[in-house]
Formats: structure tokens, sequence, C-alpha cells
């Protein structure tokens, strides 16, 4: 029997002052990095997919961004903030 499926890795990369394209308020957003990698026998080996996205700490939308605009957001956020991303384990999804 082999066991595979996928695991979710949810990273915060920065936190930033943007205007909400949903709600039109100016607030806080985190940036954050989705990752999907595949599992074999619970151990995750590759990436799968990796996606990027805002989050409005005001009203809750979020919206897709691309690499290249993480990376630009990133670089506009370097100079205030030194810290390090944080990753946490999101949903775990296995198939049998």
């Amino acid at each position: 029997m082999i066991i595979f499926g996928t695991k979710g890795y949810l990273y915060q990369l920065a936190i930033l002052t943007l205007v909400c394209g949903q709600c039109g308020n100016p607030a806080a957003h985190t940036l954050r990095k989705r990752v999907t990698k595949f599992t074999l026998f619970f151990v995750p080996l590759f990436p799968i997919s990796t996606k990027y996205l805002t989050q409005c700490t005001f009203c809750g939308a979020e919206q897709k961004v691309t690499n290249e605009q993480a990376e630009q957001l990133q670089i506009q956020n370097a100079g205030g903030q030194g810290g390090q991303p944080h990753g946490q384990p999101e949903q775990q999804h296995h198939r049998f």
C-alpha cells in the first residue's frame, strides 16, 4: 500500500499598509505565500504549486498577486522591518 497526497504550507512574508480594492480603506494587509507539496508516506517531497496573496485585515478580502508583484511588495517593505518570514502548516489532504 502506498500513501500519498498533498500538504499545504502558509508563510507570512510581510505586513503592508495598502488601500484595499474591496472596501477602499487604507489598512494593513498581510502578504502570504501558499505552497502545496506532494507527500509520500506523510513526508513532503516537492512543491506542486506556489501562490501569493494579500489579505486585508479590515474586511478580510483576499487578492491574488503574481510572483513579481510579491517580490516588489517585499522590496518596498524591506526598509521598514527586518523580520524573518514565519511558516505555518495549513490544511492537509491525503489520498490512499
